[in-house]
C-alpha cells in the first residue's frame, strides 16, 4: 500500500528527504495553501505535515476522509483541532524535544552577553568610541546557577553550567532524587530555600496555574542584589512588573528575557528604559539546527505511523478505537480524575513529590490495566511536565522517567461493577481515591481516603475536611455563593458523629485560589483542596 503525504509550510529539507526517499510514500510538497483550496484537496491524503501557518480546523479534519496522521514540526499544536482529530481517530504528532539544545545554548549566550556587556561593547565601537574601561565584566565560573524545572531543557542547562565550572542547584518537586544525582545537581528542598543561594536564577517549566507568577516580588526580594534572573521558558512565569521593579530598584542586578506575557512587544514597554537587561524576541528555538531537528523528528514519526502503525508519539488517544475503546472511556476518566484528586490532597498537605502510583481495578477491567495506569499517570502529571501535551500514550513513560514507582493489581472478585482505585504515595504519606464507571452511566468518585462519597468529578471539585459539627455546610455554601461559585453537588461524609468529616463539592467553572484561603478561614474547616480537571482528560 502507498500512502499520500501533503507537506506544507516550508518544512526543512532534511525532514522532507526522509519522506520522499521512502518508496511507500507519495509526497506532495506545496506552499502554504489558502484554507478553501486545502479543503478541496485534503481528502486525497493520508497525512499532512506542516508548521503553524496551516490551520488544521475541525472542518478540514471532517473533510479529510483518508487522513490518518497530522504532523506538526514544532512543539505547539494550537493550530490543530485536537478534539475533532481524536474523535475521528486521527493521530496528532509533534516534535517537543527538537528545540532543547537551542534554548539551553541561548541561555548561556544571553548570560555572557549581559555579564560581559557585549551589546554595549559592540554599539560603542560602531559609534567610534573605545569604552574598554567601562566594560568590566564578570565570569560564570564559580557562580551558583539555580534551575527551577529540571526537565529536558533544565537538564541540558545543567550539563553546560557544569562545563563552565559553575555550581548547580535545582528545584523541581516532580523529579526524583536519583535524577538529581545523575545530573550532578544539588537539590533544593523548596523554592524559598533555593533563592538566597544562587547568583543566577533560570526557569524552565511549563506555564500552568501553579507556575504563573511563580517568581514574583516576594521571590525576587529573596535573591541576592547581585543576582541575575533569566526567563527563556514562557512569559508569565516571572512576574514582569515585579521584575521591572526589582531591576529598577537594585533588588537584582540584571535579567535575560526571551519570552513575554504579551507578544510581540510593541512600541514603548517597561523593559525598554532599563540598561541592565538583555532582551530577545522569543528566539529560543530559532536556530537552523532546531528547525531541522523538529522537521526530522516529526517526519520520522509520521512515516512510522503510516507505514508501521507506530503511534507512541501521538498526542491524542487515536491508537485505540472501536467499541472496546468507547466502553473504556468512563473508567479512564475515573482513573485520571481520581489520581488528580489524590495529588491535589497530597499537595494540600505540602507533599509535591509523588513517589509511587498504585492502581487496583475490578476483575472486569483487568485487561485494561495498562491504559488505566496511563490515565492515572496523566492525572498526576497534568500541568507538571513540559514534554508537549500529556496523554495516555506518553504519560506512563514520563512518570517512569521521573522515577515514579508504578504498580497494578486486581481488586477482590466481590467488587460491584467496574471499579478503579488509585493510590498515590509521597514519602510516608499515601492517599487512595476510588471511583465507579458503570456501563452507560456517569463516572462517580466513591471513596476519598477513608471516607465514602458519591460525587461526579466534573470541571472543578472542592475537597474539604472539617469538624463534624452543625453549621459547617451552611458556612461553606454561603462562602461559595458569595464568590459566585455555583454548587452542582455537595456530598458530606463522616467516620463517626462529632469527629472528622469530609466534603466533596462539585462546582461549575473556574474557582480561583483565593476561594481556598477563604474556605480555610471558616470556623471548623481543617483542610481545603481545589482540583481543576484539565482538557487533556481521557474522556
Amino acid at each position: 500500500m502507498r500512502f499520500r503525504v501533503l507537506v506544507t509550510d516550508d518544512i526543512d529539507p532534511d525532514g522532507l528527504a526522509l519522506l520522499t526517499s521512502d518508496p511507500r510514500l507519495q509526497v506532495d510538497e506545496v506552499p502554504t495553501l489558502p484554507a478553501a483550496e486545502l479543503l478541496e484537496q485534503i481528502d486525497q491524503y493520508d497525512a499532512i505535515v506542516g508548521r503553524s501557518a496551516t490551520r488544521i480546523s475541525g472542518e478540514l479534519l471532517r473533510r479529510a476522509t483518508r487522513l490518518r496522521v497530522v504532523g506538526r514540526a514544532g512543539v505547539g499544536v494550537d493550530n490543530v483541532d485536537m478534539a475533532t482529530a481524536t474523535s475521528l481517530g486521527i493521530a496528532v504528532i509533534n516534535a517537543p524535544a527538537g528545540n532543547t539544545i537551542a534554548v539551553a545554548e541561548l541561555l548561556f549566550g544571553s548570560l555572557l552577553g549581559l555579564m560581559r556587556h557585549l551589546v554595549r561593547a559592540h554599539s560603542s565601537l560602531m559609534e567610534g568610541r573605545w569604552d574598554r574601561a567601562q566594560l568590566l565584566g564578570t565570569e560564570l565560573k564559580g557562580r551558583t546557577l539555580g534551575i527551577v524545572g529540571v526537565g529536558r531543557i533544565g537538564s541540558e542547562v545543567a550539563a553546560r553550567a557544569l562545563a563552565f565550572g559553575m555550581d548547580v542547584v535545582g528545584y523541581d518537586p516532580y523529579v526524583g532524587d536519583e535524577r538529581f544525582r545523575a545530573l550532578r545537581i544539588r537539590r533544593a528542598p523548596s523554592l524559598d530555600a533555593l533563592l538566597p543561594d544562587v547568583d543566577i536564577l533560570t526557569v524552565h517549566t511549563p506555564l500552568t496555574p501553579e507556575t504563573t507568577g511563580m517568581i514574583g516580588r516576594r521571590e525576587l526580594a529573596r535573591l541576592s542584589p547581585t543576582a541575575i534572573v533569566c526567563n527563556l521558558a514562557r512569559g508569565g512565569i516571572v512576574d514582569e512588573a515585579a521584575l521591572v521593579h526589582a531591576l529598577d530598584n537594585g533588588i537584582v542586578r540584571g535579567a535575560c528575557v526571551d519570552v513575554f506575557t504579551t507578544e510581540p512587544l510593541k512600541g514603548e514597554h517597561a523593559f525598554g528604559r532599563l540598561q541592565n537587561v538583555l532582551l530577545t524576541p522569543h528566539i529560543g528555538a530559532s536556530t537552523a539546527e532546531a528547525q531541522r531537528n523538529v522537521a526530522v523528528d516529526v517526519c520520522v514519526a509520521v512515516r512510522d505511523a503510516l507505514v508501521h502503525g507506530e503511534l507512541t508519539r501521538s498526542l491524542n488517544v487515536a491508537t485505540v478505537s472501536g467499541a472496546e475503546w468507547r466502553e473504556l472511556q468512563p473508567a479512564l476518566l475515573v482513573a485520571q480524575r481520581a489520581a488528580a484528586i489524590a495529588r491535589a490532597m497530597l499537595l494540600d498537605q505540602g507533599i509535591r513529590l509523588i513517589q509511587r502510583i498504585r492502581l487496583r481495578v475490578s476483575p472486569d477491567l483487568a485487561g485494561a490495566q495498562s491504559a488505566l495506569l496511563a490515565a492515572a499517570c496523566a492525572g498526576v502529571l497534568e500541568n507538571v511536565v513540559e514534554e508537549g501535551r500529556l496523554n495516555l500514550i506518553n504519560a506512563r513513560a514520563i512518570a517512569e522517567a521521573r522515577g515514579i514507582e508504578l504498580s497494578t493489581a486486581e481488586l477482590a472478585d466481590g467488587t460491584s461493577g467496574p471499579t478503579v482505585d488509585v493510590s498515590l504515595g509521597g514519602g510516608v504519606r499515601e492517599i487512595a481515591v476510588s471511583g465507579a464507571a458503570p456501563a452507560g452511566g456517569s463516572p462517580r468518585i466513591t471513596r476519598i481516603g477513608a471516607f465514602h462519597v458519591d460525587v461526579t468529578p466534573r470541571q472543578t471539585l472542592v475537597i474539604l475536611t472539617n469538624n463534624d459539627v452543625p453549621g459547617v455546610i451552611g458556612r461553606v455554601g454561603t462562602a461559595l455563593g458569595d464568590a459566585h461559585v455555583n454548587i452542582a453537588e455537595y456530598h458530606q461524609a463522616r467516620l463517626a458523629q462529632g469527629g472528622e468529616a469530609l466534603a466533596a463539592i462539585s462546582v461549575d467553572g473556574h474557582v480561583p485560589d483565593t476561594i481556598r484561603e477563604r474556605l480555610l478561614g471558616l470556623q471548623d474547616i481543617r483542610t481545603a483542596a481545589i482540583v481543576r480537571f484539565g482538557v487533556s482528560d481521557a474522556a
